[in-house]
């Protein structure tokens, strides 16, 4: 329930905001505006002042909007209101009317980023546990309990990273400009500077997933390998650990990081039979060892140990909080690179470079609309940005049924000094509609396909 109140709430927002920016220059520029509607179909819910004024609708249907102006390529306009109509407007003037609707999801978005800069947020500290075997991350030299403090482009301008979070946004920004990542990195306690450099650019990545990042190296936050929860009657708790076991030691293996403990775990049943596992761990200042046999299990076509319980503890958190103008700047900074970010995704998407599994549909969005409101204020307005971003972006592309199609023709029309011929229009529309139903076709398989687990 709280994910469909949610998303109906994001949409509704982001619809609202689209359209009245659409409605807002056009009453700016002397256009009649007939409607203003929220979603499509049968009208729930009508409002209008006078006969002659803007009537608002909430239709059935909530998956967009519209505001309806007077036009004479729509219906007659009676002499008197020719000045009023939209098609007799200067092109300037028609031109911020349309662009005036993508450019408010944008603004809205800086305002929802600043704000939550403003509140602030508890994320992950950047203390990295283990780099995966083989990793970039392992071959630069990164190490478990390294806290990265700073990073850079080219080795000499650098930028403070606020969280593992900020730490993993630069990843993805250097993965799909094609760059390397150069990372300042020290002790926990922040003693021992040194650098190095991730050879990001050496990826050739279709696209930024779970396995990307694996190849990467920079996987879970450090956690201090103390155990956690013992499920009882299990493996862990019949061989004897115990909440609050700090590990040391498996077959003979320092433990340092507790992703290792769970690696090693799930690695013990991997050949389908479970292998005995010689732990030692200090508990109340003494050494005990311990024998575990974990459980097999099947997961996919494969298996692995189970033991029962949690290994390690929450990581380390910091409050990532900004002052006003800070918080404004970063957050005028964050919607630019989110808005480059989706062009160049998009970008990639259409000449083979990524994959087509990057395309969500409102499944997904349904979906981290619930999971952001369960976390808090400050990360539901972070989602409503990211969406309000892409809501602008898409928009501004030059397909026809979108802002951006029409801009395309008031391109063209300052260009040649005449407006798109209706023959052209029509076939422009059809083509639009055919590659809008495409995408919104393919951005619903991917949903459906993450939610069965076959993405």
């Amino acid at each position: 329930m709280i994910t469909v109140a949610a998303f109906i709430l994001t949409l509704g927002v982001l619809i609202v905001i689209h359209e009245y920016g659409h409605y807002r220059v056009a009453v700016a520029c002397g256009v009649k505006v007939l409607r203003f509607s929220v979603g499509f179909g049968r009208v729930l819910w009508r409002r209008q002042a006078t006969p002659d004024s803007t009537e608002f609708v909430i239709s059935m249907l909530p998956l967009g909007g519209y505001v309806r102006m007077l036009d004479e390529r729509e219906a007659p306009v009676d002499r008197h209101e020719l000045g009023r109509a939209f098609n007799r407007k200067p092109l300037w003037q028609r031109t911020a009317i349309v662009a005036a609707g993508p450019l408010a999801n944008l603004l809205l978005a800086v305002l929802l980023y600043a704000a939550a800069n403003w509140i602030g947020v508890d994320e992950p500290k950047a203390l990295m546990g283990p780099p995966a075997a083989g990793s970039l991350a392992e071959r630069a030299g990164q190490r478990s309990g390294d806290l990265a403090v700073a990073w850079s482009a080219d080795g000499q301008h650098w930028s403070d990273l606020a969280s593992l979070h900020d730490l993993r946004w630069q990843v993805t920004q250097s993965v799909l400009d094609g760059r390397p990542l150069h990372l300042l990195l020290t002790d926990a306690q922040g003693h021992g500077q040194r650098r190095i450099m991730l050879e990001l650019d050496t990826l050739g990545a279709r696209e930024v997933d779970a396995a990307l990042m694996r190849r990467i190296g920079l996987g879970a936050a450090f956690s201090e390998p103390v155990l956690g929860e013992v499920k009882p009657g299990g493996p862990a708790a019949r061989a004897g650990l115990r909440a609050g076991d700090r590990v040391l030691s498996i077959d003979g293996e320092p433990i340092s990081d507790a992703t290792r403990i769970r690696d090693l775990i799930r690695a013990a049943g991997a050949d389908g039979k479970a292998d005995e596992m010689s732990w030692r761990v200090e508990r109340g200042g003494q050494t005990v060892s311990v024998t575990l046999v974990p459980a097999v299990v099947a997961e996919g076509a494969q298996t692995v140990g189970r033991a029962e319980l949690y290994p390690g503890q929450p990581p380390q958190m910091v409050k990532v909080r900004y002052g006003l103008l800070d918080g404004v700047s970063r957050a005028v900074t964050r919607t630019w690179e989110m808005s480059t970010l989706t062009l160049t995704m998009l970008g990639k998407m259409i000449i083979g470079e990524a994959s087509l599994k990057n395309l969500s549909g409102p499944l997904t969005i349904a979906d981290y609309a619930g999971q952001s409101v369960q976390l808090g204020l400050a990360y539901y307005l972070g989602f409503l940005a990211v969406v309000s971003v892409s809501l602008g972006v898409l928009n501004l592309l030059p397909l026809p049924m979108l802002d951006g199609g029409h801009l395309m023709y008031y391109l063209f029309e300052g260009v040649t000094g005449r407006p798109v011929s209706d023959l052209w229009l029509e076939r422009l529309q059809r083509g639009g509609v055919a590659i809008m139903l495409m995408m919104m076709s393919l951005a619903l398989y991917n949903d459906v396909a993450r939610l069965l687990g076959l993405h």
